[in-house]
């Protein structure tokens, strides 16, 4: 046993062998979780897709421009005859029917600028609207995403107070023990006791120090995970900078679920989208109005234009009939938008479950932190009793070991309650945060 605890203590100095201890507030911790956490800068950049695909709904009200240079050379009757009259340079000869049909080699340099405005595309106005309600809807999402992390995070700081304030316990333990070794090795020595009572105290001694290990590999292990949620790079054992407390909810009976919680406005806005895009596909039957123009420049010289002309016009178009495509978009975008409204109710009612089970798991929590406290006290005062009855013989070492352990058992049931109760608290904030 001895051996065992002895590797399991090297194996730990090992493991945090180049890391500085560092003590952080929670203050601090939450705000660099907030600034550097990869998965909401990850969030950020959806958002900018998002964005991304509103600012693409734009087109519905810009005009897009094309330019483009042509190059040919042409014994085609038509495109030779047609390049010469863009060209302006067509002269009584060029009508030779002789030379019509069999033209020589003509070159055309065409410089062409093009403008096409929409003007009336009712389809595109609520593709438009779909776009802007999922990017807030989006944004609203970011928000709860963030308060989500910054709750486990701060649930993660708690689980570090619980783990140091646990190795405290077992460090005093260490001293009890340590005392009441030395007492029984004196006893023994005397002939008061068996051997066996001194070796169920030097149990007592490994199983503290593995403890004691257990609970610093613990404190190793949610450092880095520490380091991971605030992307620090550097190697760090962290001590909370407050102790571990009970957090009591002031306005407890006053709370309630918020309708405005940004994941709820966010599924109702990602509804909304549904529909927009549901509405899309209807007005797809309506014709569109776009507007359009050409600027044209021809010579025979590359770069060049001697020749110019125009084109401006309307134009309304209208798909009468797609075959059954455009039914069965319809058909789909409904079918999404039924199910999204459906999803929506499903969450606001799960939603309602869950407020209402937390706090009941909150008030069980409160009681059990007063039997915890309670049962503590009596278990440490029955250690104090035993302990001064066994210095001087009255208690067997076998009853002072089960009441220590037991102490130690009450002890990390208290800071548990306590632990529990922080943690549910803290969730239930997280239930009823607004946006």
């Amino acid at each position: 046993m001895k051996i065992k605890s002895m590797i399991l203590v090297l194996f730990v100095t090992i493991s945090s062998y180049g890391q500085e201890r560092k003590e952080l507030s929670l203050t601090t911790f939450l705000s660099k979780v907030k600034s550097e956490n990869l998965s909401l800068k990850k969030s950020v950049q959806e958002i900018e897709q998002f964005k991304a695909e509103y600012v693409q709904s734009n087109a519905l009200f810009l005009p897009n421009i094309s330019a483009s240079h042509t190059a040919m050379v042409t014994t085609n009757p038509l495109m030779a005859f047609g390049s010469k009259l863009n060209q302006g340079i067509l002269t009584p000869n060029d009508f030779n029917p002789n030379l019509i049909n069999n033209p020589v080699a003509t070159r055309n340099f065409a410089t062409v600028i093009k403008i096409e405005q929409p003007i009336i595309n009712l389809d595109g106005l609520y593709q438009r609207k779909a776009a802007k309600n999922a990017l807030e809807a989006k944004k609203l999402e970011a928000n709860r995403k963030i308060d989500y992390i910054l709750t486990e995070a701060k649930k993660t700081y708690m689980q570090l107070q619980v783990t140091y304030k646990g190795l405290e316990v077992f460090k005093n333990a260490k001293k009890l023990i340590d005392r009441l070794y030395q007492q029984t090795t004196n006893f023994f020595n005397e002939g008061l006791i068996q051997k066996s009572d001194v070796l169920s105290v030097e149990i007592r001694k490994v199983e503290i120090d593995n403890a004691i290990t257990s609970a610093e590999s613990q404190i190793i292990n949610l450092s880095n995970f520490i380091s991971f949620l605030m992307n620090e790079k550097g190697a760090f054992i962290y001590a909370p900078a407050e102790n571990l407390e009970l957090t009591t909810n002031e306005n407890f009976n006053s709370i309630e679920l918020p309708q405005n919680r940004s994941d709820l406005k966010a599924m109702a806005l990602a509804t909304t989208s549904r529909k927009d895009m549901m509405q899309s596909e209807k007005m797809s039957y309506l014709p569109r109005l776009n507007a359009f123009g050409t600027y044209e420049l021809y010579d025979t010289q590359i770069f060049q234009g001697d020749a110019n002309g125009y084109v401006v016009g309307a134009q309304l178009s209208w798909d009468i009939f797609k075959g059954s495509k455009r039914i069965g978009k319809i058909q789909k975008t409904k079918a999404q938008y039924e199910e999204s409204k459906l999803a929506l109710e499903e969450y606001q009612l799960q939603s309602k479950i869950e407020f209402t089970k937390t706090k009941q798991a909150l008030i069980d929590a409160e009681r059990n932190v007063k039997l915890s406290k309670l049962t503590l006290e009596q278990s440490q005062e029955v250690l104090r009793i035993k302990s001064n009855r066994f210095k001087e013989g009255l208690e067997k070492t076998t009853d002072v070991l089960a009441i220590e352990t037991q102490v130690i058992q009450k002890q990390f049931e208290y800071l548990q309650a306590i632990f529990n109760y922080n943690t549910i608290n803290n969730y239930l904030e997280f239930l009823t945060k607004e946006n």
